[in-house]
């Protein structure tokens, strides 16, 4: 039986030189077009759940912009880095602003997956000064919060150069924003763990504890269960449980608050005939020690739970 390997294997993010600067417009290039990175949403998706934000902020509302702008103002501004990091969520934004003025024009200088500097022009809008102000802060929720999570995982993925390991998100997402907040992790140039319960076996202590700690059982009833070809990953807290593992046929070994000589040890002892994955106390500053223990995939929790916001900013030429 051969171990399973998740689909999702992003290109790494590029730089800016790399990066042709495309023009948006409501007749123009759509919002989102195919890439290696594989944007989650459909058109009609993005629409919805933009539509949804923006309800929730009482875009089409706003008060104070109504009541200070006039309605024939045009302008122009740029969303611009303030630090360095990756960019993630342009479609949502573009969503945002198309959705408040059907007529703005749009002209993406860093796409997804994009790394860029403190003072770098991400994106360049030209269109009505009402429509730009009442999106503004749905646009930049949303980019904001998956360029923090991009940058973080770009950064677990540089401290890792040069091993064998990869990094992997998990489970422990913003319930909604999932599908988003993995397709960031691949802007980072991180890889994807199950995206849901149904797409992976993952039998945890609290399932073997369950059944009396029996790995075997619990690897058997799930193959019985599971769809053909669906991973059946054990987690492990000590040696004897992951030689459990391997004796039972697990695909897959997920190594639980390890320290990097156990790590080693178990890495040893699955001796290719499964995946190996260390989680849990992993921060930048362990992250290299763990993947130098010769372990497949790093998964950490905090890439999406924890990631803090890339800081950006709408910046006008003037009213």
């Amino acid at each position: 039986m051969s171990p399973y390997h998740p689909p999702l294997r992003p290109t790494p993010p590029h730089s800016m030189s790399a990066v042709s600067p495309q023009t948006i417009t409501p007749l123009g290039v759509p919002a989102v077009s195919p890439s290696p990175l594989m944007f989650p949403l459909s058109a009609e998706e993005i629409t919805a759940q933009v539509r949804v934000a923006l309800l929730e902020d009482e875009a089409f509302n706003d008060v104070s912009t109504v009541a200070t702008v006039v309605s024939g103002r045009h302008v122009r501004c740029a969303i611009v880095s303030r630090r360095d990091g990756v960019i993630s969520g342009v479609a949502m934004a573009v969503e945002a602003f198309k959705q408040l003025d059907p007529n703005i024009s749009i002209r993406v200088d860093a796409d997804d997956g994009t790394r860029v500097r403190g003072g770098t022009t991400v994106m360049v809008l030209s269109g009505h000064a009402r429509g730009i102000l009442s999106a503004e802060r749905t646009a930049l929720n949303y980019m904001q919060h998956l360029s923090g999570i991009a940058s973080l995982t770009w950064k677990f993925v540089q401290a890792i150069e040069g091993t064998n390991a990869q990094i992997l998100d998990t489970r422990k997402t913003t319930p909604g924003w999932r599908h988003l907040e993995k397709f960031a992790v691949r802007c980072g140039g991180g890889l994807n763990h199950r995206m849901d319960l149904r797409s992976g076996v993952l039998i945890k202590d609290n399932h073997l504890a369950a059944i009396g700690g029996d790995i075997a059982t619990a690897v058997s009833r799930a193959r019985q269960l599971a769809l053909p070809g669906t991973p059946v990953q054990v987690e492990c807290d000590t040696i004897d449980q992951v030689e459990a593992a391997v004796a039972a046929g697990a695909d897959w070994v997920l190594l639980d608050n390890m320290s990097p000589e156990r790590l080693r040890d178990a890495v040893q002892r699955c001796a290719g005939r499964c995946i190996t994955e260390a989680s849990g106390g992993v921060s930048l500053d362990t992250v290299r020690a763990i993947a130098e223990t010769g372990v497949d995939r790093i998964s950490i929790g905090a890439l999406t739970h924890s990631a803090p916001a890339l800081d950006l900013g709408l910046d006008f030429d003037g009213l």
